[in-house]
């Protein structure tokens, strides 16, 4: 399974309680779609953590980097790009 792959079924098994595919678009807001708030922020960054072992420092939990799957799938990618 994909990076991205993982991270959509995570959103959606969690926040959406689903496993409608079609129910969540990798480009879309986490945040502005009212999909995670900020402690589903912090348990996405905590899973993140876990699955893919890569430690996340407080500079780095910005939206840019988890505010919809495509971006949370880019941020792991560099980050398991730089170990």
């Amino acid at each position: 399974m994909s990076i991205r792959q993982q991270i959509r079924t995570f959103i959606l098994t969690n926040y959406l309680f689903t496993e409608d595919e079609s129910a969540l678009a990798d480009g879309i807001s986490l945040m502005r779609s009212g999909i995670v708030d900020s402690t589903g922020i912090l348990e996405l960054i905590a899973h993140v953590e876990e699955t893919f072992n890569i430690q996340v420092v407080a500079q780095e939990m910005v939206p840019d980097n988890f505010d919809s799957v495509e971006r949370v799938a880019e941020f792991v990618s560099r980050k398991l790009a730089s170990v």
